[in-house]
């Protein structure tokens, strides 16, 4: 069996890094990006190289930890920026602002409100036991939003991921220190809906 190894690369952000501020500042975009985003390409690229070199199963076996962790860390984050927009009220961004549209209309009619969803994905994205991320995703299946978790830097496999947001440390532990709840509350006013919702156009076609 061959295979070849892609060369994956560090996305540019779409914004500044000091765009999300008051709600995510320019020292945490700095770092999460240039070091631990590129920490997760660099080690994918040599992971990937070390398998196209493997020469049994075991040793490719050996390698699948390793394409996971940072295969997913490397797809998570391109998402997650992309995720994100400048605030609408604090920097005349879009973020936060959730317009009248087919994505606004799932929300209330699976939640009932912006609120409730905020409120329910919160608590359920604040009760992961160590890192992980917080989902927002469609069901393939029944084609309706859910709320979901992966663990450590697994992507969202079983859902059309629409939001997702980082509750690992680096995150946001240089400015919220251990109050993930007040890190949660806050990532909302800089959320970009106009890219969740056409991740949601995409998934329910």
């Amino acid at each position: 069996m061959s295979f070849t190894p892609g060369v994956h690369t560090l996305p540019d952000l779409p914004y500044p890094y000091d765009a999300l501020e008051p709600y995510i500042s320019r020292q945490i975009m700095e770092l999460h990006h240039k070091k631990h985003h590129q920490t997760y390409v660099n080690a994918l690229n040599s992971a990937e190289q070390a398998y196209a070199k493997a020469l049994t199963p075991k040793e490719r076996i050996a390698l699948q930890a390793a394409l996971k962790f940072n295969g997913g860390g490397h797809i998570n984050h391109s998402l997650f920026w992309k995720n994100l927009a400048p605030s609408a009220s604090v920097q005349k961004g879009n973020g936060g602002a959730l317009k009248d549209g087919p994505l606004k209309q799932a929300i209330e009619q699976n939640f009932g409100s912006l609120e409730n969803l905020i409120q329910q994905f919160n608590a359920t994205t604040a009760g992961i036991q160590g890192s992980g991320w917080g989902w927002l995703g469609v069901n393939p299946t029944t084609k309706r939003l859910e709320i979901t978790t992966t663990a450590n830097q697994d992507p969202l496999l079983t859902h059309f991921p629409i939001i997702g947001v980082d509750i690992w440390e680096h995150a946001f532990y240089l400015q919220y220190l251990n109050v993930k709840v007040d890190y949660l509350k806050a990532i909302w006013s800089v959320i970009n809906f106009e890219e969740a919702e056409a991740r949601f156009v995409e998934a329910t076609k």
